[in-house]
């Protein structure tokens, strides 16, 4: 069995104290961390090593996006696409010594404008979405998990209000669409889903909000996926609503899974 976390850090510089507390507390044996804002060489993996992290696969570029892989376990570097071509450090895949390959994935945010007519970023994001449907459809996936910032939540029970965001960035019916074909496409199942089925889950709050506690206007962007031929042996899903609240933390929280593999 091996325990994995999803975590957008928004700065692992900025943040590598939260980061060492989590892999202190929580003691994962994979993290996957995005938006890491960094070059690789500057990822501060002296830290994370000194806890047991000695193995880390990543993508880097300064100031901007960044994915990275820290784990207890070796990891042998599989890939890392540029999907939709804009020359962004937004997918890394490593594989375990079980065999289990890991996709760590950061889906650019899509700018606040739903119109690819009018944003430009909003056309780069159902592009990269489309260009990873491609690719699972084209390299069928087996024994495999992908996570991370999707910036994309799928359900109603993943918004504080369905309404209100239809024609918010990141639950735009088109967008939910191009999520759902790019797990149709390499059979994932949305494994925090499949562990906890029913209810709101967010993982994500805005640092606009003036309580974010209070007024709990979340969204679940960030997602833990099996497929299909491995789903089955994950269980214990859980999102660590309370590092939203560390001193200086980041906007998004950690997100579990446990595989029995």
């Amino acid at each position: 069995m091996f325990t994995l976390a999803t975590w957008n850090i928004n700065s692992v510089r900025l943040r590598e104290a939260l980061v060492c507390r989590l892999l202190q507390e929580e003691a994962p044996d994979v993290l996957c961390l995005q938006e890491c804002k960094s070059p690789v060489e500057l990822i501060p993996r002296d830290g994370f090593a000194a806890l047991g992290y000695t193995h880390m696969v990543a993508r880097g570029q300064k100031g901007y996006n960044g994915v990275a892989i820290l784990s207890k376990l070796p990891l042998e570097e599989v890939s890392g696409h540029d999907f939709a071509s804009l020359g962004h450090a937004r997918h890394v895949a490593a594989r375990l010594p079980n065999g289990v390959v890991i996709h760590n994935c950061y889906v650019p945010a899509g700018g606040d404008i739903p119109d690819r007519a009018q944003n430009e970023k909003f056309g780069q994001k159902l592009d990269y979405l489309t260009e990873m449907r491609d690719h699972f459809r084209t390299d069928a996936p087996q024994r495999s998990i992908l996570v991370g910032d999707l910036n994309i939540a799928p359900r109603e029970d993943d918004v504080w209000n369905h309404k209100q965001l239809l024609k918010i960035v990141s639950h735009t019916p088109i967008e939910v669409d191009h999520l759902g074909q790019v797990m149709e496409a390499g059979d994932w199942v949305d494994v925090t889903r499949q562990d906890i089925p029913d209810g709101r889950l967010y993982s994500w709050w805005s640092y606009r909000s003036p309580d974010w506690d209070a007024g709990d206007k979340g969204r679940r962007l960030d997602h833990v996926w099996a497929t299909r031929d491995i789903a089955a042996s994950a269980h214990g899903s859980r999102i660590l609503r309370p590092v939203r609240g560390w001193e200086q933390g980041s906007d998004h929280v950690p997100v579990f899974a446990s595989f029995d593999l």
